[in-house]
């Protein structure tokens, strides 16, 4: 077997064996835990790299096995695979410093972190995934592995929350399994391949195509937020900060999305999808998600709230690019999915890091935060104008494709959905910019028992805190600033597009 078919398998095993020797840690094994969860993140970042590299130039890799009869478990790397692969790399190694800093001193870390892992191999699987049957698959063990993070404090309102979670992404699941197996009866495993595998193979069966689309796209909505199926989503703040960024950012929401994607263009594709006119309802669905997000993100009074709700409908511009069914929007789409998780996880990296030091929750105790903690709130801004959609920040890119896309397709309409949600963006985050910068200060801070000495800026956090938080508003404004080079996430999306739709 050649280096190109293991190296999928890999990438899985680089958090998933790890993960599994966290499980037998002793919680006072402190280094060596850290040491094995920095390391397996380092090493997914260099194969991940490797696969960049050589999908680039041209190789194909592919790791195959039997599963079930027609159906094989199969990991593919490929252009759309590597760039959720790539932003799941990245951003591991980044909530993995977080968490290993914001957990200290706490208990059950030893479990903690080998969930986390597992999580994070579960969406690195699903990326990868080669048909629907494996997507499945991992899509389901990702809901195992989330829910003790979800519940990790044990309190009241945690075990609320996962139950919550469990009956939301188990009942999600459950549809998209149904529409996976209506599809393995017809025509047997449907492989993941640009333009779509069905339009040659049941092209005629409108009925069955149809009940299988709207189980696909119910079952991978719950974990993508499509409304009425988010309810799971703001209910999960309770978690730990380091759980909540890897809700919104890296895994679970994105593996919805990335769902979507994968069953719109690479198992229906663009051709059927319009014939049998299966995208305009997702369209209009998602349009409503974004402004609906919008606007409960807007009374509410809790940070983390308020983010979830933005999450909600941040995370339905990709359902919008991909459902608009044209290439420019589908570039928007799909570069979203890597620009919002950069802006959204360095705002939880700041939410929880207001929560550690100042014991700030509220968005009216944010008054003045920003001379106490300005490191932070400077990352908290570039995360914040990015979700407005302010250039530079990444945030502008993927709103300026989505339009030029819908205009491209005729659907002018569009323009107003990402104007409203834009204006009301505004509303919801620059009176927190305010508040933090020119809101008047209190007299006396909370004491922060993590403070020392050495620390940058007038008494920021912990700096394993600090730096993921700097490092993710850095790229936010990055891959911005650098949309138009080719090794930007950009570029890597309008390569994907380009496979998609032939051109």
């Amino acid at each position: 077997m050649i280096w190109t078919s293991l190296l999928p398998l890999l990438v899985v095993l680089s958090s998933l064996v790890p993960g599994l020797l966290i499980f037998t840690l002793r919680e006072d094994q402190v280094r060596l835990r850290t040491t094995l969860n920095l390391v397996g993140a380092v090493v997914k970042i260099l194969l991940v790299g490797l696969m960049l590299w050589g999908v680039a130039n041209g190789l194909e890799f592919r790791f195959a096995v039997p599963f079930i009869p027609n159906g094989d478990l199969v990991l593919k790397g490929d252009a759309l695979s590597l760039q959720f692969v790539t932003l799941s790399a990245v951003l591991w190694l980044t909530t993995t410093i977080y968490a290993i800093g914001y957990l200290e001193g706490a208990p059950l870390r030893s479990r903690f972190f080998g969930y986390f892992s597992l999580c994070v191999s579960a969406t690195v699987g699903l990326a990868l995934a080669g048909n629907l049957v494996t997507f499945v698959l991992f899509y389901e063990l990702l809901t195992l592995a989330t829910f003790p993070l979800v519940v990790h404090r044990g309190t009241a309102a945690a075990l609320r929350a996962g139950r919550i979670y469990l009956a939301y992404t188990l009942g999600g699941g459950t549809l998209a399994l149904l529409g996976a197996v209506l599809l393995h009866t017809q025509v047997g495993s449907p492989a993941f391949i640009p333009g779509g595998y069905l339009q040659a193979t049941l092209g005629d069966d409108r009925v069955t195509l149809t009940l299988a689309f709207v189980l696909l796209i119910a079952g991978f909505g719950v974990k993508a937020a499509l409304f009425p199926l988010h309810g799971w989503l703001p209910t999960a703040m309770v978690a730990p900060a380091p759980v909540s960024a890897l809700l919104h950012a890296v895994a679970v929401v994105k593996a919805g999305a990335f769902g979507l994607v994968r069953v719109i263009y690479d198992v229906f594709g663009v051709n059927l999808m319009t014939e049998l006119d299966l995208a305009t309802p997702l369209l209009w669905l998602a349009a409503f998600t974004i402004l609906y997000g919008s606007v409960r993100a807007l009374f509410q009074t809790d940070l983390k709230r308020r983010l979830a709700f933005s999450t909600v409908s941040q995370v339905s511009y990709i359902t919008l690019g991909i459902a608009l069914l044209g290439p420019i929007a589908a570039v928007g789409g799909l570069v979203h999915l890597v620009h919002q998780g950069m802006m959204k996880v360095t705002l939880f990296y700041c939410a929880g890091n207001f929560a550690e030091t100042l014991h700030i929750h509220k968005i009216r105790d944010l008054d003045g935060v920003g001379r106490r903690m300005p490191l932070t709130m400077a990352a908290f801004t570039v995360g914040a104008l990015g979700m407005i959609g302010v250039p530079p920040v990444a945030g502008f890119i993927s709103k300026w494709y989505l339009g030029l896309g819908a205009l491209e397709v005729g659907a002018d309409w569009v323009l107003l959905v990402l104007a409203g949600s834009g204006l009301l963006n505004a509303l919801y985050f620059l009176p927190l910019l305010y508040r933090g910068w020119f809101g008047p200060a209190p007299t006396h801070w909370p004491h922060d028992e993590k403070l020392g000495t050495g620390r940058p800026g007038l008494g920021e956090t912990h700096w394993m805190l600090l730096w993921p938080a700097l490092t993710t508003a850095f790229l936010a404004l990055l891959i911005g600033i650098l949309a138009g080079t080719g090794l930007s996430p950009l570029n890597w999306a309008q390569l994907t597009v380009n496979m998609e739709f032939d051109l």
